[in-house]
Order: structure tokens, then sequence, then C-alpha cells
């Protein structure tokens, strides 16, 4: 599946440990359009880079992919 831009919520529902981001919060590197800034730079944190959208996690909408995000979060 392709991610839908201006989703985000990859960038703002999981914690990102190697950037001290907690779960819940806005990446820094989340712009006012939802896009990262640092996206395809070597700074970008491999969990991200390793991130591909998918059906399952993202559904078929912003809404659906912060439910299922916010909840494997809270699971693991």
């Amino acid at each position: 599946m392709e991610c839908r831009l201006g989703c985000g919520a990859c960038c703002i529902a999981p914690s990102i440990s190697s950037m001290g981001k907690p779960a819940s919060i806005r990446c820094k590197y989340l712009n006012a359009d939802n896009l990262c800034s640092i996206f395809g730079k070597p700074e970008r944190p491999k969990v991200c880079s390793d991130f591909k959208a998918d059906k399952d996690i993202c559904g078929s909408s912003t809404k659906e992919a912060m439910d299922n995000l916010i909840y494997l979060e809270s699971v693991t």
C-alpha cells in the first residue's frame, strides 16, 4: 500500500526511542503538512525508514491508523 501523504500517524502515535520521542507526541520533524522534514536524509531514524505502510496497520483513514498504532503501542 502507498503511504497516505499528510497522515502522519506513524510520526505521532508510536514512541521512537532512538529520538527520545514519547508515544502520542508529534515528532519534531513532522511539518505542518504532516510530512517528514528529514525523509530520505541520513539523520532519519532507521525505525522510521524501515516502516512500510500496510493496510492492517494504516487502515483506510488517518483515524484508523492512529487507533491501530496507539493500540499496538499500548500492547508492546
